[in-house]
């Protein structure tokens, strides 16, 4: 049996996609390099999302975010790769790239940062690098999570691989809920909006949410 799920078109005009980045299984778990996967999951339990496998190589599932729909997408082939269950996901729903909002670790932000962004490179991100490779441009948001940069001589891919130092996992649970709510704020206010709250400032355990 087909992959049974209907949008009406005026609901699809308001499909918010929001990709989380990260690496399937348990040993990927708590790494730097899942944190879209970690915020994608938050953001599952607070709008009652269930993830699913069907048809797209990417556990997804749909549901409403400030009155708007939306579809939660993890992809499932691993990093390098994350361009082909995105395209997959895009074109079976017909939906632009611009609907698309990818949420993701980043070297060059400082741990605990986060930055929303409407365009732009790779920055060196695999996963990034994969999704403009197939997509064939750069034209869609993103939401950055800061992981900064090996302090004690560590090759990046096992940075990126590993948790974060045990002084930084406090400020690291923190960043995943102001991911969130950053993701909430741009599916809700605009890019534009979300930018003026997030970009500006550095996060501290006592920041309120938006």
């Amino acid at each position: 049996m087909g992959l049974q799920i209907e949008i009406e078109q005026e609901q699809r005009d308001s499909i918010v996609v929001i990709v989380g980045l990260g690496n399937p299984g348990e040993q990927y778990e708590g790494t730097r390099h899942n944190v879209g996967f970690r915020v994608l999951d938050l953001l599952a339990r607070a709008h009652a999302v269930t993830f699913w496998e069907r048809k797209f190589e990417s556990y997804w599932g749909t549901g409403v975010i400030g009155g708007r729909h939306i579809l939660l997408c993890k992809p499932l082939t691993f990093m390098n790769r994350s361009g082909e269950a995105v395209v997959d996901l895009l074109e079976f729903f017909n939906l632009p790239a611009d609907a698309m909002l990818v949420v993701h670790d980043d070297l060059d932000l400082s741990c605990g940062r986060i930055k929303v962004a409407r365009r732009g490179g790779a920055g060196g991100h695999r996963g990034v690098t994969s999704i403009i490779r197939t997509l064939g441009h750069q034209e869609f948001p993103r939401v950055k999570l800061g992981i900064g940069r090996p302090l004690f001589g560590e090759a990046i891919e096992d940075f990126v691989l590993s948790p974060p130092y045990a002084d930084q996992e406090a400020g690291f649970a923190h960043m995943i809920t102001e991911g969130a709510y950053a993701v909430e704020a741009v599916v809700t206010l605009g890019v534009t909006e979300a930018m003026n709250r997030f970009n500006r400032r550095e996060l501290s355990q006592g920041d309120a949410s938006p």
